[in-house]
């Protein structure tokens, strides 16, 4: 009689792993986490987006810089004859507290090491990115023997790696004004790298499994595709280091545009998987150049070289489009230099709201790098070679500083960027500038005391006390912008504002020039950041008033303090950690203090 047992199972040491059924899976949970963690901090975003609704700030510059003949009937305020209206203090003192408290606590996050470019919750957030992706890569997936879930997981960071690289990205909707590009990139940076890392990693225990196996290397073209990826992300990274893009930004630029696109091509002939990875980023970049389409302006400007370090760049014809503390991306057509395109703050704010006489957009250049002391240089040689004198530049504009104007033709990108906080809600405002990190302040400064003292609208502007610190290495730079400090600071002294101007020279190495600001201290020395907020903070009403200790115990009498810093990295950082300490310890009394930050680094 036959047996119907079953016959008897081998055991195998591992059950069978099949790779392209598994490893997408882990593709999959990892981007369900991170959409899921942006979809929460868009949630966050919210309240910030509907105040920005009502000041129409949201969709400013979506569509570029425009020339607006309405902006045409503006007058200056500083030509107007200002109201004087009344000191605005905070309507709830239980509420300020309330706010103050939050922020002291949220404030922990601004916290930023030594020498390092990310603070405490940057920090945090590229360390929860790089511990999920190296979990979803080593989870189970036996690495040594089978390496594709690493490769499965480099694909993956494709979408996040264009979210957060292009200049016109929904992200910049999502989170609200101010939270553009330039300070959602270190995303786009710490993800090419886990791109990087999760791509070497395939592709180095790949060759090791095939020497190992006595197999060649090169043969295959599946095999070929993947090592040229693998060199191309190589190239990528390492031309995106720091070195190479402050020292030879144009070679990066080109080089990543250029091993991009090969990458995109090897990786999608490499494995059929990539297709669905790489549609999204093209679609993306697809849109980044599209929006950039719309927003390019060519226009007719003039250099003014204000001395062989400073070179001021005037667009007429551009009054609207854009707010006080964006930048746009210019092109100058001069000599052989105009391939290249550079990010530079708008200086002043639009004619709508400003204290100066211009109907268009000044920008200023710095000589620091062979572009700007190339473009300096044609605007000195072309500047003694013109006939333009001195008094027909200073009936057009109030900006004519006495020197030559050199017609040029220039081509504008943006506006991008901006500040992340309405500086209008905060009863005291202290600005910090580090050399020509003043374009973007006085952009702000220039806006916020033509608000106030012709515009307040109750509710909206509470300023009533303004400090602007600016550092400089020389008194020569004094001069750059010394004609619009001037015409603001009379604007405020038409006003009820208490507005002060602290100018800190860091070097000897030139005599004070023949500038007069009123309302302003000349300083030698580099000052301390902390010392300047904690002595800003201690007196609430006015520089000659400083509070009392029965009244420090008081709740506040205002409403909170706002902090923006523009300059070198070490200017930022020691803001940054200077508003931390004071929010902690007097962060509730004063309502709060609010932070914005603007490197002026590559």
């Amino acid at each position: 009689m036959a047996t119907t047992a079953p016959f008897p199972m081998i055991p195998f040491p591992l059950p069978f792993y099949d790779s392209y059924e598994i490893d997408p899976q882990w593709q999959l949970k990892f981007t369900v986490i991170w959409a899921s963690v942006l979809g929460v901090a868009t949630i966050l975003s919210l309240p910030a987006i509907f105040r920005s609704i009502h000041p129409k700030r949201i969709l400013v510059g979506l569509l570029g810089i425009r020339e607006c003949n309405a902006a045409k009937n503006y007058a200056p305020v500083s030509s107007l004859e200002c109201d004087v209206p009344a000191l605005v203090l905070s309507d709830s003192r239980r509420r300020n507290r309330v706010y103050g408290f939050f922020r002291a606590i949220g404030s922990i996050c601004h916290l930023t090491p030594p020498k390092l470019s990310l603070n405490l919750s940057h920090m945090v957030l590229i360390g929860a990115y790089l511990g999920l992706l190296g979990y979803c890569i080593g989870h189970e997936a036996r690495l040594m023997e089978n390496p594709n879930r690493a490769g499965f997981m480099a694909l993956a960071q494709l979408p996040i790696v264009f979210l957060f690289g292009t200049k016109n990205s929904v992200l910049s909707l999502l989170l609200g004004p101010g939270n553009g590009y330039e300070r959602l990139n270190f995303i786009h940076r710490w993800s090419g790298r886990g791109m990087f890392f999760a791509a070497l990693a395939h592709g180095s225990l790949w060759i090791r499994n095939r020497v190992r196996w006595g197999r060649g290397v090169v043969g295959s073209p599946k095999a070929i595709t993947g090592l040229a990826a693998l060199i191309l992300l190589c190239v990528i990274v390492l031309t995106s280091l720091p070195i190479f893009r402050r020292l030879l930004y144009r070679f990066f630029i080109v080089t990543h545009i250029v091993a991009y696109v090969a990458f995109a091509i090897t990786i999608f002939h490499h494995t059929s998987f990539a297709g669905l990875w790489l549609y999204p980023p093209m679609l993306l970049y697809a849109a980044d150049m599209l929006l950039r389409f719309f927003k390019y302006r060519v226009k007719d400007a003039q250099l003014i070289a204000i001395d062989d370090q400073m070179t001021l760049i005037r667009v007429p014809d551009c009054d609207a489009g854009w707010e006080a503390g964006q930048h746009v991306q210019l092109r100058v057509f001069f000599r052989n230099r105009f391939m290249e395109s550079h990010p530079l703050s708008i200086v002043t704010a639009p004619p709508s709201t400003s204290c100066i006489s211009n109907e268009g957009i000044v920008l200023a250049v710095r000589a620091c790098g062979d572009w700007s002391k190339a473009l300096n240089e044609y605007a000195n040689s072309d500047a003694q070679q013109s006939h333009v004198s001195a008094l027909t530049l200073k009936a057009e504009s109030e900006l004519a500083t006495g020197f030559p104007e050199v017609p040029i033709r220039v081509m504008l990108d943006g506006p991008y960027g901006g500040c992340s906080i309405n500086l209008g809600r905060y009863e005291n405002v202290l600005f910090l500038a580090g050399g020509s990190g003043a374009t973007f302040t006085i952009s702000l400064l220039d806006d916020l005391v033509a608000r106030c003292a012709k515009l307040r609208r109750p509710g909206d502007e509470k300023t009533n006390r303004i400090e602007f610190v600016w550092c400089i290495r020389s008194f020569d730079a004094m001069e750059w912008f010394a004609p619009l400090l001037a015409t603001i600071v009379d604007t405020a002294m038409k006003s009820t504002l208490d507005l002060h101007i602290s100018i800190f020279v860091t070097s000897l190495r030139s005599l004070l020039p023949d500038v007069t600001l009123p309302n302003t201290d000349i300083r030698v020395g580099r000052p301390s950041i902390s010392a300047l907020l904690r002595s800003f903070a201690s007196m609430p009403h006015g520089p000659n008033r400083a509070l009392t200790d029965k009244e420090l115990a008081m709740p506040p009498q205002y409403g909170g303090v706002a902090v923006c810093a523009s300059g070198p990295e070490s200017l930022t950082r020691e803001a940054a950690n200077a508003v931390v300490q004071v929010n902690l310890s007097q962060g509730i009394r004063l309502g709060g203090i609010a932070l914005h930050t603007e490197k002026f680094s590559m």
